[in-house]
Formats: C-alpha cells, structure tokens, sequence
C-alpha cells in the first residue's frame, strides 16, 4: 500500500474505464468559435482586435486585464464576427470574442527559445506572453503562481499527476503518451526556484505511468517520482501538499508559504511549449465520457470549440442523459446548453444516463458521523451547512467554515442525502464577497 496519501476521502466509481485507454485524438473544429474573456481567476482580458478584423491562429486577440490576468489567442485562422456577451459553461453570460474559421489555419511565427538560456525573468515572461493558466480547474495566472515574494524559499515544485476526480482522463493521456513533455515543464519550472525538488505525484492506480516517468527522470537529481495512494480528493491541491510533503496549509495560506508550487499535468506541458517553442495556450486535452456517449474519447481541442461540437465528433449520444456535466461529477458544473464553448479551464464533459443527485430524496440527518469522518478538511459538514442555512456567518467562520475545499465528500457519503457541499459553498462564497465588500 502507498504511503503517501491524507487523512478522510472516498472511493467512488471512478468510471475511467471507459476513456483511459482511448488516444488522444485531434479533431478540427467547425465553422463558429467562442472565446470568452473571463477564463481564469483575475481581471478579464482585453479585447485588442475588432469586428472584422483578419486573425491568424496563435495570434493574440485579448490582452491581460491586469498582472493577475491572462491573455488569449485565437486557436483557428478566420474573421471577428463579434464581440459580445456568451453564455458560458456557469450559466453566466460573459463578454467573449467570436471568429469565424476559415479553415486554412495560418499560423503566427512563433519564436522558440533553450530553455537553459533564458533568464529567470524571461522564462516568466514568456509563461506570461503565453496566456498559461490553472488548467486542473481553477484557472490561476501561472506568471502569478511562479513568482512568490521569497522564491528561495520553495522547497518542492508539486506536479499534480493525480486526477483523482472520476471518469477522467485527459492527464492519464497526456502523461502515457507526451510524459517527454511533462518532465521538461517540470524542469523549467524547476529553473525558477533554486532550491527546489521536483515531485511527480501519481496516483498508484497508473502503473504505466509511474514506471515511465521513473526511467524519464532515472538521472534527474531533482526531480522524484511519488506514488500516491488513490483516493478522492488526492489532488486537492492541500491534500495534495500533505501527502507528498506533510506540509498542512489553510484557508489563510498559500503554498507558497509551505514551501511549495503546485500545477497540474496540462499547465506543465503549457509552460513546455509556451517557453520552448514559444507556442502560445490555444489547444488542451478534453475527454468525452460517460454511459450516454456512444464513443467515449479523449479529443486535443482547439479552446473555443463548442461542447456540443465535441459530443458529435463522440459519435452523439447512445441514449438521451438525465446530466450533462462540464468537468467531473464531484466539482463540476452541470450544463443545460450545449451551446457553450470550452476554456483553458475545460478538462471534460461527462453525459450520464441518470441523475442520482436529483432523484435523491433528502431526509433529516441521523448524527451518523460520516460525513466528518471522510472531510479531507476536518471540519465538520453536518454543523456547517445548519449556520449555512440559519445565515450565520460568523459562527460559520468559527466553526472553520473556510477550510471546507468543497470536495463533495460529504454530501457523496451522506445517508440522508443532504445537500451539504452546496450549502456551506454558498456560505463560503458569501463569506468571501463580504471580505472583499470590507477592503
């Protein structure tokens, strides 16, 4: 049994059999892409092309809102049709770029580097001209990350190799067929920080690819491969940071103030091509799964593809689902358009035939103590969503509220099926606007 690994979590039916052992398969997208200017955490980016305009593929046609933003490219050659408000996989409807494809895909020249040659500042200036974000889910601006008030003081660069969440498996892919990729990221990333150890963090149900990346990385000093045990939530980002280094971090900290960096597989390889080739973000891997998907399958994307696009080069739907989810069935968003487009930020969409969490009818708690036995946070869900739902706040922040990492442990082990995770998130997010109303 691995060692390495955290205290609560869950085993659920992890439905990767279904995708794992598909390659990747790169598709071309259609006539009409969508790229929305809000695809990570930060201020939006800014519009620098305009209604009519020519763009070639890997030419930039939003520009960073601010430092703690991201600039997108345009992944097709074609024309700007517009510049308006799209809905977006939330529900949310965002200011977003639309290019009509061309379909020749002419291409930028991009300016490819040596990594060893480039300056510590350069290879941040080049994650930054890149456009890299967060591509596990949150969406941080990847320059930000990578550059801490006291970088001498990291100690452990974390890849998270995990993919803890359900069905899928667009890093499994990755790491089994362009691992090259991935451990020269690392080593970029490494160049950054002195100090520093690389950790590859493998969940210990991908043998495969423990095996590879240990001969890739056999003469790599720096650079350590660990197996973790598998378990939800193993790449939460804490959880994560506990079992390879027991470092423990809160809601207050940042890892950087335990000594680490954590990105995950797709935001390394970025950081590879974006320094080394010089290839700004524009494509990423996306898998399409679940019972209702006639051929499951891991698809290369062009970011601006529609969802609905990707489930027809699927093969369509085998039957009608009850849900369609954008991410996995633990932290993802369910969709009710089709009609949106994938961001940085889009790892799968994930079509079930039914929809347990609807269908379940929830009952009053029975004090059965589960779901504080599997709370990867260690706080207590049960007593949380009660001031959630009362609107007390303050005995919600007591009580450790904010340390919840809204996993879905909780409410996936409830026996009531109470909507736990959902009522402390809201409470979290309330809490947050608060904050920032205060400052």
């Amino acid at each position: 049994m691995s060692k390495f690994t955290f205290t609560g979590g869950i085993h659920p039916f992890d439905g990767k059999s279904l995708s794992k052992d598909k390659p990747i398969v790169d598709i071309l997208p259609k006539d009409e892409l969508v790229y929305p200017l809000s695809q990570h955490i930060g201020a939006p980016a800014k519009a620098v092309v305009a209604v009519g305009e020519t763009v070639k593929r890997g030419q930039m046609i939003a520009e960073a809102g601010g430092f703690v933003s991201a600039p997108i490219y345009a992944s097709v050659s074609g024309t700007v049709t517009g510049i308006a408000p799209h809905r977006i996989v939330t529900g949310d409807m965002v200011e977003s770029i639309i290019i009509k494809n061309d379909h020749e895909y002419i291409e930028v020249e991009y300016d490819p580097a040596d990594p060893d040659e480039l300056s510590k500042e350069e290879i941040i200036a080049r994650i930054q001209k890149g456009g890299v974000v967060g591509m596990g889910g949150a969406g941080f601006p990847t320059h930000v990350k990578l550059s801490p008030k006291k970088p001498e003081t990291i100690d452990y660069v974390i890849a998270n190799c995990a993919e803890c969440e359900p069905y899928l498996t667009s890093d499994y892919r990755r790491m089994v067929e362009e691992p090259e990729k991935l451990v020269e990221g690392l080593k970029i990333i490494l160049r950054l920080f002195d100090n520093a150890r690389g950790i590859l963090a493998v969940e210990d149900n991908k043998p495969d690819v423990i095996d590879k990346l240990k001969k890739l990385t056999k003469d790599e000093s720096r650079i350590l491969v660990k197996a973790l045990k598998t378990k939800y939530p193993q790449g939460s980002e804490r959880q994560l940071i506990y079992a390879t280094t027991k470092r423990a971090i809160n809601s207050s900290m940042l890892p950087a103030d335990a000594g680490c960096v954590v990105d995950n597989v797709d935001t390394i390889v970025a950081i590879y091509n974006a320094v080394k080739n010089g290839i700004p973000l524009m494509e990423r891997i996306v898998t399409i799964t679940g019972d209702c998907i006639k051929n499951p399958v891991n698809f290369r994307v062009h970011i601006g593809q529609s969802y609905r696009e990707l489930i027809e080069e699927a093969g369509g739907f085998r039957t009608q689902p009850a849900k369609i989810v954008s991410g996995g069935p633990m932290m993802g968003f369910a969709l009710f358009d089709l009609d949106v487009p994938t961001t940085k930020t889009a790892s799968a969409c994930l079509c079930l035939s039914e929809d347990e969490v609807s269908e379940a009818k929830s009952t009053n708690c029975i004090n059965c103590g589960k779901c504080l036995e599997v709370c990867p946070g260690r706080v207590m869900p049960r007593k949380l969503m009660d001031l959630a739902v009362k609107g007390d706040l303050e005995g919600f922040e007591k009580l450790g509220g904010m340390e919840c990492c809204e996993c879905g442990c909780c409410s996936y082990i409830c026996p009531a099926k109470r909507q736990l995770t959902q009522s402390i998130k809201s409470a979290r997010k309330i809490v947050l606007a608060n904050r920032r109303k205060a400052k």
